[in-house]
């Protein structure tokens, strides 16, 4: 079928000889609403906007580049083709200027005008086929992206999961320390010395690499993993070694790909480095104060505050409001003293947190 049947055409006309010649001309092709003045084709095109507009320069009452401002103006004509007809040079190029779709010179030929409204509909539609297959494109592309996604968030978690199965510890601490990362972090967000590391698509970054705090406990034996004791110097010795085979998987990872992201950065500051104490007595590297990186002082507080309030098989959970006086008490010596303020500050959303994601419901 051709694109232009029934497609509707609004012709402002400013003398009858027009109106009359161009219904002749058009009508036995498209659906036709006629105006005699500006005002009455104002009127006819927001009430029924049509495909095309075919408006002339002379109106008994506006003049049409009045009229064609008018269409300009409402979002229902703002973007209808508009073929202006005229007489005068001066008046062509002003209209193609003004930004019409095309200019037909008085006294209008029939073959011309034919050729000329079929291009400008079928361009119409044209435009609108694009328009559409660009929103399906996008709703496509939206929908692959979501689900990839989906599959590196499930990838990461079990990954995490994997490592945190061979503790005595369940994959609910992951889940828990991501939330309280991400809790801590939109408080200190608000703080100025963190503002600018702390922003939304930051914070989401850090969510999903929290999980991958301890993957590097997959090179650690199992009999110093699962002891229930106090281990020995040498055996903490060996334990301590988890945040080198974390930062090194991690590392693997960028080799792999060529390079890095800021993901894959902060699931390495956390693997690497939180253990350290803001005093500078912690491993692996004996890191003080900011040289920690914010990402791993965060997962400090996160992570201490989870195994204080988990059971041991050496000790029972502590309750949150012990946990939270431990934290405490390390403030500016295990622990970045801005991070123990906004866990302060949040300490009813991480007993939350912790009843939500508790062992037992996963």
């Amino acid at each position: 079928m051709d694109v232009n049947l029934k497609a509707s055409i609004l012709i402002a006309g400013g003398s009858h000889n027009i109106l009359f010649s161009l219904q002749s001309l058009l009508e036995p092709r498209y659906r036709l609403l006629l105006a005699g003045t500006g005002a009455e084709a104002i009127a006819l095109a927001q009430a029924s906007p049509p495909e095309l507009i075919l408006l002339d320069a002379s109106l008994p009452d506006l003049d049409g580049f009045t009229v064609f401002k008018e269409f300009k103006c409402h979002v229902a004509t703002a973007t209808l083709p508009v073929i202006f007809l005229t007489g005068a040079p001066h008046e062509e190029q002003r209209a193609l200027q003004d930004g019409a779709a095309d200019v037909l010179g008085k006294p209008l030929a029939a073959g011309t005008v034919l050729a000329r409204v079929s291009t400008q509909l079928e361009l119409k539609a044209a435009r609108a086929m694009l328009r559409e297959r660009k929103a399906h494109f996008a709703n496509l592309l939206d929908e692959r992206t979501r689900e990839a996604m989906q599959l590196q968030d499930a990838t990461v978690i079990a990954m995490a999961s994997l490592a945190e199965s061979r503790d005595e510890d369940t994959g609910s601490h992951i889940r828990r320390t991501q939330h309280y990362v991400a809790t801590l972090a939109r408080e200190l967000r608000f703080h100025d010395r963190h503002a600018r590391e702390l922003t939304n698509e930051h914070i989401a970054l850090l969510f999903k690499a929290a999980p991958l705090h301890d993957i590097g406990k997959v090179g650690v034996a199992d009999a110093i993993l699962q002891k229930s004791g106090k281990l020995t110097e040498a055996e903490f010795e060996q334990m301590k070694r988890h945040t080198l085979y974390g930062r090194d998987a991690i590392t693997g990872v960028e080799k792999t790909l060529g390079g890095t992201n800021r993901f894959l950065r902060y699931a390495s500051e956390m693997a690497y480095s939180h253990h350290e104490h803001w005093d500078g007595s912690g491993y692996p590297q004996g890191l003080a104060g900011e040289a920690i990186p914010l990402s791993a002082r965060l997962m400090a507080v996160a992570d201490v505050y989870d195994a204080l309030i988990s059971a041991r098989a050496y000790r029972p959970a502590f309750t949150h409001e012990t946990g939270v006086e431990l934290i405490r008490q390390g403030r500016g010596e295990h622990f970045d003293p801005d991070v123990v303020d906004a866990m302060l500050a949040v300490q009813e959303r991480f007993k939350l947190i912790a009843a939500k994601y508790h062992a037992h419901n996963g």
